[in-house]
């Protein structure tokens, strides 16, 4: 038996679009431009970008001034549940920031990482509030934190300017000691 090799060819690359431009078009049409859909629905998002791994989901967003960051979260995770599918979602936001937020910052850093370190996550809107009270340059800054089951999120807006920061919040892994 001969077999030719045009037909075997042409029949293995028509096999083989067939195959990925099926999951290609799955993954775009079914997955993707929901989620996608979902996510520029919400008040807020200026612009997304995403981009979905076997383990991951990552949102790249442009957001506006005075975007609540922990309801976006939430929003995304109970309506995209089943475009997200038991992966993580990772989000990355473009910052607008200015020299003044992120001096603003520079100085509440510290503190606002020792507050993460020692779980006491309300000394961060004292810290973010009192650094407003103190310095008179940032009287126009606005400060909101917000915290959810894994991240603490702290907006800072000076009018058109925006800076969004997500905190993880890491448990403590509980171990055994050896006098117990």
């Amino acid at each position: 038996m001969k077999l030719r090799l045009v037909p075997v060819l042409l029949t293995s690359l028509l096999s083989a679009a067939l195959l990925f431009g099926g999951w290609y078009s799955y993954r775009q049409f079914a997955v993707q431009e929901p989620l996608q859909k979902i996510v520029s629905s919400y008040e807020g998002v200026n612009d997304s970008h995403i981009t979905i791994n076997r383990n991951e989901v990552t949102l790249k967003l442009d957001l506006a001034p005075g975007t609540k960051l922990r309801e976006l979260v939430q929003y995304v995770n109970t309506e995209g549940s089943s475009a997200i599918d038991g992966r993580t979602l990772k989000i990355d936001v473009n910052q607008h920031s200015s020299a003044l937020l992120d001096e603003y910052w520079d100085k509440a850093m510290f503190s606002v990482a020792e507050a993460m370190e020692s779980r006491k996550y309300t000394l961060i809107p004292a810290k973010l509030d009192g650094l407003i009270a103190e310095y008179s340059q940032y009287k126009d800054v606005t400060a909101t934190t917000e915290i959810d089951d894994s991240n603490v999120y702290v907006s800072l807006t000076n009018g058109k300017e925006s800076k969004f920061i997500i905190l993880p919040r890491v448990p403590g892994a509980i171990g055994v000691w050896n006098n117990a």
